[in-house]
């Protein structure tokens, strides 16, 4: 809950945020966490590297200021894909990156950018690749602490 802050600046559509955040499972188990590293997240709003629904919960706050939410996968990550499940020729695999079931593997896309992926099976010569973000479908309570806004 926000608390009136006379001097500090609420987030606006327009901000530029800094904050730690925790991520956990429906089942309470750890996802994600700034804090491990000590590494504060960063994002502008409207850039649409977060769901609005995530947007949301920030408008109106301020620096200081500590908020618990939880968001259903559509508002989240979203549900996987299955459009970005691939099935790949395991002789496009070298020896120093072999597919095993649970790595998760940086792809070169065309435009040079990397795309991980993750190994979800290896049955003979095809090897089922999936690339929807790691937490779609998930159910996750975002713990964040506001450190900045600009």
């Amino acid at each position: 809950m926000t608390t009136p802050n006379p001097g500090k600046q609420p987030i606006s559509a327009d901000s530029a945020v800094i904050f730690h955040v925790d991520i956990t499972l429906s089942d309470g188990s750890a996802a994600e966490s700034t804090r491990v590293h000590n590494k504060p997240a960063r994002m502008r709003m409207g850039d649409g590297s977060v769901s609005p629904a995530f947007e949301a919960q920030l408008l109106g706050k301020v620096a200081g200021d500590k908020l618990t939410f939880t968001l259903a996968p559509e508002d989240a990550y979203g549900q996987p894909n299955p459009d970005n499940i691939y099935y790949l020729d395991r002789s496009k695999f070298s020896s120093d990156s072999p597919a095993e079931v649970g790595m998760i593997i940086g792809f070169t896309m065309p435009d040079g950018s990397e795309l991980p992926g993750l190994i979800r099976e290896v049955a003979g010569q095809s090897v089922t690749v999936d690339f929807n973000h790691p937490l779609a479908g998930q159910t996750l309570t975002f713990q964040l602490e506001i450190l900045e806004v600009q």
